[in-house]
Formats: structure tokens, sequence, C-alpha cells
């Protein structure tokens, strides 16, 4: 009888240890769930978009502003913006994962987060292949791994393909534009970047030090780029090239080559990067013909 209860607890022993996640977020720190997790909180858009390309959209129970993507996303309460979280709001949800994008989210909020008891996964994408690995670890996270690893590979497929087909074209100097009030761009550490040059362009402020770096209208008429990317809804985009065109000193403003990037594709550090790439390999390609169509 003894015998029997021992090898039972071993067994259940073996169970729980077999259910045990350990992951080691892009902080260093190691989460550690006892069992997958089924009440998730993401707080950023492009963390709301991976957790439903590792189908782990069902156990999404909180978001933060502006996660559009998919439509079910926007039906989720928001516990957060780009400036702060709502705690009280959070823990009302009970989650039992928390996503925080480490460079977006501040690190004081995540510190007060693991504070109160929350497991908090952090992670970041400067290069093109942090998407897919991030998708296959909320994945692990969530008990969706199957998912997980066939989104992550469509993506990796994807992106391999864009890749060869733009292998070789001429570069494209590029100013990137992500506000126009202060003006701001990214550097090269910046996922944009990676898209960048993915398809043949290079960004001209790609040395700055922050990532997301202030400039001045001088610095943009000494870079002067091919071409200007501008990040921002239509209207807006329409707007800010229609302000840069009184630079007629630039090569981009001679040659009409100032284009709209939409941000909800190619800003975000999510599954959608592939259509981001795919339109930024396109913009690069009507500047090499000459021509923005």
């Amino acid at each position: 009888m003894m015998r029997a209860v021992i090898t039972a607890c071993l067994a259940l022993a073996a169970h729980g240890a077999a259910a045990q996640i350990a992951l080691r977020d892009d902080r260093g720190v190691e989460v550690v769930l006892a069992t997958p997790a089924t009440r998730i909180v993401a707080l950023a858009p492009h963390l709301a978009e991976i957790a439903f390309a590792a189908g782990a959209g069902a156990k999404l129970v909180g978001v933060s502003a502006h996660s559009d993507f998919p439509a079910a996303a926007a039906q989720l309460p928001v516990v957060s913006d780009a400036i702060h979280v709502d705690f009280e709001a959070l823990a009302l949800l009970k989650p039992d994962l928390v996503l925080a994008w480490r460079s977006g989210n501040r690190a004081r909020d995540v510190a007060q987060l693991e504070a109160r008891g929350f497991r908090v996964y952090s992670t970041d994408a400067g290069a093109l292949e942090d998407v897919p690995r991030v998708v296959r670890a909320i994945g692990r996270l969530a008990g969706t791994a199957p998912i997980a690893d066939r989104a992550a590979g469509e993506i990796e497929a994807r992106l391999e393909g864009i890749r060869r087909r733009h292998a070789g074209r001429p570069d494209v100097r590029v100013f990137y534009e992500i506000w126009h009030e202060p003006l701001m761009t990214v550097n090269g550490r910046h996922l944009v970047s990676a898209m960048l040059a993915l398809c043949g362009g290079r960004n001209v402020f790609a040395d700055a030090r922050p990532l997301t770096p202030v400039v001045s209208r001088e610095q943009v008429l000494v870079a002067d780029p091919d071409a200007i990317f501008v990040s921002a809804p239509p209207e807006q985009a329409k707007e800010t090239a229609a302000s840069w065109r009184q630079f007629k000193t630039l090569r981009a403003v001679q040659r009409a080559q100032i284009l709209p990037m939409d941000p909800g594709l190619v800003n975000r550090m999510g599954p959608r990067v592939v259509e981001g790439t795919e339109a930024i390999c396109g913009a690069l390609d009507r500047v090499r013909q000459g021509g923005a169509k």
C-alpha cells in the first residue's frame, strides 16, 4: 500500500514538473508558469496581434490602447496606453500572464506589476527573426505551441521569399518619419531599419543613438535622402508630404519621392511584419523606377 502511495506521488510530481513552463524573456528574467496561461493581458498592440497569431487570442482578457487588429482585439478591455498602466483595471482582470514591450512599456511599471505578484514576460524585436521567435514563445506560455509554430514558420518562409526576390537591388537612402512635430525617426536598431535593409533600403539615421531620435530639418537636408517615407494615416501623411515640398533642394522632393507608410503594418513588431516589409519593398521599387505611382 505504501509503495502504491509513493508511486502515485512520484507520478504527480513528474506530471507537475512536465506541466511547468519556464522561459527567459528579453530582459534575461526567467518567467515560470505552473501551467499554461489562461488569462493574458497584452500591453502593446503588436503583442495582442502576436497572441492571436500564436493561437492564444481566446485567452486574451485585456489589451493596450490602439489594439485594433484583429477586430476581436478591439473588443477587449483597455488597461494601458503609451504612457502608463492602469494597475487597478488590470488587477480586476486577474491575469496569470502579462505580455510587456521592453522598449515601449516603462520599466518601473513592469517592476510594479511584478511587485504585485503578476508574471510578466517582456520582449522586444529589433530583427525580423525576433517576430517569429516571440510568436513561438507566447505559444509555449499559452499552451498553443503547435499553432504558434505553424504561424512562425509561415512568417519565416514569407520573409525569406522577400529576401530572395529583392537580393542585389540597388540601395535607396531613406528618411523614415514616424512623427512630424517634433520630427522623429528610427535608428538602425529599430525593426523598421531591418525591414528597409531586407528590401535594399538604407536608413540615413541608422547611426543615431536613441531608438527613436528627434532630428532637425537641417539634419535631413544634410542627409539628403533619395526618399522620405511618412508613417501616418493617409490624410496626415498627405499633409506631411505637402509640408516637405517647400524644401526644394531635397533630392526626395525634386523626384517626388515622399511616400506614405501604413503605421499599423510597418511600425508594429507583430505578425503583419510580412505585409509591412512588402509595402516597403514596393515603395523602394517605385523610387528605383523614378516615380511614385
